[in-house]
């Protein structure tokens, strides 16, 4: 979870801390059953916390039920993720927009299909109640709705966004890292990535410093080149080494073919 960690870091309200303890954590498991593992994480670690005006479920400790006097307690008994509006069948909704916007859900039937877990999270519209997909996991929705924030769009190709909807970014025990929304705008802007190679879009970098590259625009947004980042042009598929044209498989496989 350390990238996770990372993107909440940078974007304080996503975090607020202190975390739930692990019995109410457990308590709202044995109502609900078996939460994400990526927001089991959040709640131990930050509590509470809002993304793009979305307030994220919470869990309240072992006592307080619906009819606490304390107006905090009773607004907290509301937001709990076990509160009866918030399970519908096999879906458990983690985080609602204001003024009847949009509602967010866990697909409770499709848990752990990539063996971590997780559940895909779906967007319910809050004018029609059309859903539609948004990430593969709480860590990727968190990610996506970052980005979003950040004015990346979902991401800056359809490789790098198909990323972010299940992680905030990956260091690979080879020393291969994918930047996350929350970093990858500085590293662009440190090497003028925009200045030099405008097509282009620096996505992730090597234990030895060479930079990783995809295209941000153009028929060619697959493909990963390696190079030095102090020497780009506009011309890095002809000066760096072609890697892959397939992003996530290449991750998955630990990104072979680096050479020295």
């Amino acid at each position: 979870m350390t990238r996770l960690r990372d993107l909440i870091e940078a974007a304080p309200e996503l975090g607020r801390g202190p975390g739930a303890p692990d019995a109410a954590i457990r308590a709202a498991e044995a109502r609900v059953g078996p939460l994400p593992s990526s927001y089991r994480w959040w709640l131990a670690e930050f509590g509470r916390g809002r993304t793009r005006g979305a307030d994220l479920a919470v869990v309240v400790p072992t006592g307080i039920t619906d009819g606490a006097d304390d107006a905090d307690e009773a607004f907290d008994v509301y937001e709990d993720v076990t509160a009866r509006w918030r399970l519908s069948g096999d879906r458990l909704c983690f985080a609602v927009e204001p003024d009847c916007g949009d509602s967010y859900f866990f697909v409770l039937d499709r848990r752990g299909e990539a063996g971590d877990g997780e559940y895909p999270v779906v967007c319910r519209d809050g004018t029609d109640g059309e859903e539609y997909p948004v990430a593969d996991s709480f860590a990727g929705f968190l990610t996506v709705r970052e980005a979003l924030s950040r004015g990346l769009g979902e991401g800056p190709n359809p490789a790098v966004a198909r990323l972010w909807r299940s992680t905030p970014g990956v260091l690979l025990d080879n020393g291969v890292l994918m930047y996350g929304p929350h970093r990858i705008a500085e590293r662009n802007e440190a090497f003028e990535v925009a200045r030099y190679a405008p097509d282009w879009v620096l996505v992730g970098e090597t234990d030895g410093g060479d930079g990783l590259f995809m295209r941000r625009h153009g028929r060619d947004r697959t493909s990963v080149h390696r190079l030095d980042p102090r020497a780009i042009d506009e011309d890095i598929a002809a000066r760096g080494d072609l890697l892959t044209d397939d992003l996530l498989g290449w991750l998955r496989a630990g990104a072979p073919g680096l050479r020295p």
